[in-house]
């Protein structure tokens, strides 16, 4: 287990906020580049209609999921189906996709090792012996260096944990969980499907296990004040996270907040306040939790509201300058 401290300078100077790019740096010595993927028939509990109808209200997948530009098949994934005729077709997009990532990567930076991120819908959500293809067929790639799963706690087993825990003996496994908040309220609000107890099972095994945990959060949740957060955020770190992602809550077309948006009954966050708070949070980060993303956005005509999430890298600035009047550089 590598813990890594945030450098401490003299009273007057800043210290470095340890962000994913910074860990990776001193554990493997050279930077390590995530490759998302996007594996066409995952979808998730909340969508197929297992735990909830709908998906949460947010959800309009499309707006992250870069790589995933074919048309979706009829056919969906799920830990009950007893077989999957669509396999040989996902490993083949999987290593298409890795591909012609690392060549542009290795083009532009010059990249050598990468971690393969299994980033749209639910990356657990599939029979047992298709993750073990997928993530076995990722890690088989020249100059991966580990994996990272973005899944929910409701679709986590104790059979993928033990086959994550062997494969954690060798390589470095991340788990991202979309945790979002810790107030039940808000779930239900959201139409997670997932509560905050189970939430805080599956991430606690998770980490008894010795994998890397990763919590997702979002500000700006509907009825959400900054106290609760805060307390979100709390909450995390007190499971022992290894690294936190923060989002603000934007509205894209075609999702169920949409219609909440436009009948007047849900307020986006300004940007002043979600600036704010993600500086707050980041001040009270352990030294050993990274950072591995502070804002999100979308560039493109289906973002609704707030229009300032439209330019992620001037968000990103106006973090960075806010936390460095905190004595801290991101």
């Amino acid at each position: 287990m590598v813990t890594i401290s945030l450098q401490n300078k003299t009273k007057n100077q800043t210290k470095e906020v340890l962000t994913i790019g910074r860990y990776f740096k001193k554990k493997f010595k050279e930077k390590v580049y995530k490759t998302p993927i996007s594996i066409s028939g995952f979808t998730c509990p909340n969508i197929d209609g297992s735990v909830a109808k709908g998906g949460c209200t947010f959800c309009e997948n499309d707006s992250f999921s870069p790589n995933l530009q074919e048309k979706k098949p009829k056919f969906k994934l799920n830990p009950r189906v007893n077989e999957n005729p669509f396999l040989d077709k996902q490993l083949m997009q999987l290593e298409m996709q890795f591909n012609a990532t690392k060549q542009r990567l290795e083009n532009k930076f010059g990249a050598k090792k990468f971690i393969v991120y299994f980033q749209s819908f639910t990356n657990t959500y599939a029979p047992f012996e298709t993750l073990k293809a997928l993530y076995s067929k990722a890690l088989s790639f020249e100059n991966v260096i580990g994996l990272s799963i973005g899944t929910r706690t409701d679709c986590m087993t104790d059979e993928i944990l033990d086959y994550l825990e062997e494969l954690a003996k060798e390589k470095e496994i991340w788990v991202e969980y979309g945790i979002q908040s810790f107030y039940d309220k808000t779930l239900d609000k959201i139409n997670r499907g997932d509560d905050s107890a189970n939430m805080v099972k599956w991430i606690e095994k998770t980490k008894q296990r010795g994998l890397k945990v990763c919590g997702h959060l979002i500000y700006g949740l509907p009825d959400e004040t900054q106290e609760m957060m805060l307390n979100s955020f709390k909450k995390t770190l007190e499971l022992k996270v290894d690294s936190i992602k923060f989002h603000p809550l934007y509205v894209v077309k075609n999702t169920l907040l949409t219609k909440e948006f436009k009948k007047g009954n849900f307020t986006p966050i300004s940007e002043e306040l979600y600036v704010d708070t993600v500086v707050k949070s980041i001040k009270n980060l352990p030294q050993n939790v990274s950072v591995q993303r502070v804002t999100a956005g979308i560039d493109d005509n289906t973002l609704l509201s707030p229009l300032w999430c439209n330019n992620k890298h001037r968000q990103i600035k106006k973090i960075r300058e806010a936390l460095l009047k905190e004595g801290l550089k991101y």
